[in-house]
């Protein structure tokens, strides 16, 4: 490996040591996607990438998630049990099997973490801006560009950028009403001049009752952008304030599905019958020990008898409530401009603050006043800074560009447990923050400083364009306890100075161009309680100096066709994904060792990609897009004493179809637009071993799908537009999310979410 980085750093510098020659660089992607194309494939790219332009955004449901205008693109799996992508316990990405926290997500360049629920490191792009302020998306389903902010990208990146102000006053607005007691608002203010000033302010509110139980999820959110252009360069800047709060549903099991049906929820309308249910757990006693089996207290209500009533079979078939409840702000300010004709530098910094916490009321903890029920909270408070800078120049045919970031992350994640009022009264609303904890099991300070740089190389010799470089960074986290509970504390340190990334893309004529590329990369241990955290001190300190980091080597090799009419691309991946990292008993319980985090194996990936986008006529057009991935486990689970826990090699990666695939209709012609779009996905495995119940059978899965959306629209005017947007169509009960608690090594779990049934909106839209 030593010698293979010194022959990498040699190559670099004869390339840089060539004779002066090269074009002009192409138009940039953001340039590209005005073009009006569906998907904009990435002409040009020494690697796999596509990029969804606003308009493709915009045709969507007024408020679903920037995510969801990305679910056409190949080997991206998009899954969500709202029609909107914004219910965040629910909404997940995938890319090439990778999860979405080892995909790396940006926003103008901003770092926005892994985005999962519980995030430790940033925010969901949906608290960060509102989808009418998206100027277009940028998938590279590979490792992704050396010059994306992330330090977990194993997988691809998504990398978001927010429409710039125009150069006059504009106000746009709309208005949405909607199954479920849906209504949206938005407006947005723009001012500016042509050579001076420019800049808006937009406001969103969204409210919708839950499609099932009782609940609301709600949102307001501010965006504000200003850029100013100050000598030959230019300062811009961003502002976002997010308050989302959303009552979640019941994560289900296919048992329960079977038992107590698709619509089956929460009792979060019904007090009396969630106390009801922990009275009667209370009293299920076996052992005759004077406490319950299933909580370990004593009887709260005698009389409630020990039988759950209908198809309950279970304390945890339904629970009172759940809510996730999260305030954001973030902010940017950057300045970038030319340095005479063959350099640019540019810098940004940020800041970003949240307060949020996950809500659910626990009958395995009793508040004071006697409920036998409390809520139980998992608390975040994050308080991040960093700047990145980049520079470019251009030397010969090199066009070299060179760039750091960094960031001073302070999370603290605590569990705290709240009392409900009474037995008959909860005096407590999920929509709100709960106040003055009766306990609090653990309380944790996570302090995490990244620094990072990346060089690359941009070569073009006549019809061939090399992209050589690498990325390098160290994270150091620190772990200190507030309230110890179970967890560790100590430091922790992920360093990888060299991660090398090359490509080639070939014009084999004016219309046909192949590309190749390999990249390795390295994900950074997070600092949260879980990773290399949730485990006891002991587990902490058997593994802290020997545990490896995940890393991945992905190789592509793909053909792209452009041409007026017709705009396509053909492409195979091969994914070397190494030092899986899982939670495993190191040894027999009974001798008190600890689950902890351990290095399983690796993962294979190959897959096949294909897209494309025909113009059959100036004003109708097709897309389509199929998906075929083979991913599978390369070796069975030991723990640290050697016993096998899963027999997993060879199966396949869970929450992985083999197939998908996307296809859509469309029409504009300038008044009247239309689009009908189906999305399959063939059957998700949610255990490790593939199985249910014994190995070998095979039912650890949930079944494929094929869910229709479609939109109508009208634009009366150059002011007025009217669109009915309509998800799940044909009204299909199926399982949207897998995996929401996790997965399991076999057996059923409750970690499947139920999709929203057919739901219609209406949207009027004004702007003059």
């Amino acid at each position: 490996m030593r010698h293979s980085k010194i022959i990498y750093l040699l190559a670099s510098t004869a390339f840089l040591a060539q004779p002066a020659f090269a074009d002009e660089v192409a138009a940039d992607a953001a340039t590209e996607a005005e073009s009006g194309d569906i998907v904009v494939f990435g002409q040009g790219e020494t690697r796999q990438v596509q990029q969804v332009d606003a308009k493709q955004i915009q045709i969507l449901t007024p408020g679903s998630s920037p995510i969801r205008a990305i679910e056409k693109l190949p080997s991206v799996n998009i899954q969500a049990s709202d029609p909107f992508g914004t219910y965040e316990w629910s909404t997940r990405v995938t890319i090439r099997s990778f999860t979405q926290d080892k995909l790396g997500f940006n926003l103008d360049g901003i770092p926005l973490g892994d985005m999962q629920y519980g995030n430790h490191n940033g925010l969901h792009v949906s608290r960060a801006i509102s989808s009418e302020n998206i100027g277009s998306t940028r998938v590279a389903q590979g490792a992704g560009a050396i010059d994306t902010q992330a330090t977990n990208n194993l997988g691809g990146t998504v990398e978001y950028f927010s429409m710039d102000p125009l150069d006059h006053f504009a106000v746009d607005s709309s208005l949405t009403y909607g199954t479920t007691e849906t209504f949206r608002a938005f407006a947005r203010v723009n001012v500016g001049s042509t050579d001076g000033f420019r800049g808006y302010v937009s406001y969103g509110f969204a409210t919708t009752d839950k499609y099932k139980g009782d609940g609301r999820q709600k949102q307001h959110i501010v965006n504000a952008k200003a850029v100013m252009p100050v000598g030959d360069g230019q300062i811009d800047g961003w502002f976002s304030y997010s308050d989302r709060r959303e009552q979640d549903y019941q994560d289900m099991s296919l048992d329960m599905l079977a038992r107590l049906g698709y619509d089956f929820d929460n009792v979060s309308d019904n007090y009396a019958l969630a106390v009801q249910l922990a009275d009667i757990a209370n009293n299920i006693d076996a052992n005759k020990d004077g406490k319950s089996d299933i909580t370990g207290f004593a009887p709260s209500n005698p009389a409630a008898g020990t039988r759950f009533p209908g198809q309950i079979t279970s304390l945890d078939d339904a629970y009172y409530d759940a809510a996730g409840l999260r305030k954001d702000t973030l902010a940017s300010l950057g300045y970038k401009t030319p340095i005479g004709e063959d350099a640019n530098v540019a810098i940004k910094g940020y800041y970003h603050r949240n307060t949020g916490m996950g809500l659910w009321g626990t009958p395995y903890t009793q508040s004071p006043t006697g409920a036998p029920i409390s809520v139980r909270t998992t608390e975040y408070d994050i308080q991040r800074y960093g700047v990145f800078a980049s520079a470019d120049f251009k030397l010969g045919f090199n066009a070299i560009k060179l760039g750091g970031w960094y960031e001073h992350n302070d999370f603290n994640q605590a569990r705290r447990f709240y009392a409900l009022a009474s037995r008959t009264d909860p005096g407590f609303s999920f929509q709100d923050y709960p106040k003055n904890p009766f306990a609090t099991q653990w309380d944790f300070d996570f302090t995490t400083k990244t620094v990072q740089y990346f060089v690359q190389d941009t070569i073009e010799l006549d019809r061939l364009k090399i992209d050589l470089g690498w990325k390098g960074y160290k994270v150091t986290n620190e772990a200190v306890a507030i309230v110890k509970g179970v967890f560790p504390e100590g430091r922790f340190k992920t360093e990888d100075w060299f991660q090398p990334s090359v490509g080639a893309v070939f014009n084999l004529d004016d219309h046909a161009e192949v590309f190749a590329s390999f990249a390795q990369a390295t994900r950074a241990f997070p600092s949260v309680n879980g990773s290399i955290w949730g485990t006891t001190q002991a587990g902490f300190d058997a593994i802290k100096d020997t545990i490896k980091p995940e890393t991945s080597n992905t190789f592509e090799l793909g053909f792209r066709y452009n041409t007026s009419r017709f705009k396509g691309v053909l492409g195979a991946y091969y994914v070397d994904f190494k030092n899986r990292l899982l939670g495993v008993s190191s040894g027999p319980g009974i001798q008190g060792n600890p689950s902890v985090l351990q290095n399983v194996g690796s993962v294979r990936s190959i897959g096949i990609e294909a897209a494309g986008d025909l113009k059959l006529t100036d004003t109708l057009g097709i897309y389509a897009s199929y998906t075929y991935t083979d991913a599978t486990y390369r070796d069975d689970v030991f723990d640290r004493a050697g016993v096998l826990v899963a027999a997993i090699q060879g199966s396949t990666v869970v929450d992985t179809p083999k197939h998908m695939a996307h296809g859509e209709v469309n029409y504009d012609d300038g008044g009247l637009f239309a689009r009908v779009a189906v999305n399959y996905m063939s059957k998700r495995y949610f255990t490790y071993t593939n199985d249910l119940r014994a190995p070998g059978d095979g039912l650890g899965f949930v079944p494929g799908r094929a869910i229709v959306d479609a939109t109508l629209g009208y634009r009366l005017n150059e002011n007025i537009e009217v669109q009915i947007n309509a998800s799940n169509l044909l009204d299909k009960r199926y399982v949207g999310t897998i995996g929401s608690n996790g997965y399991g090594n076999i057996g059923d779990n409750q970690t499947l979410l139920v999709a929203a049934p057919q739901q219609v909106f209406g949207t009027v839209k004004v702007t003059f």
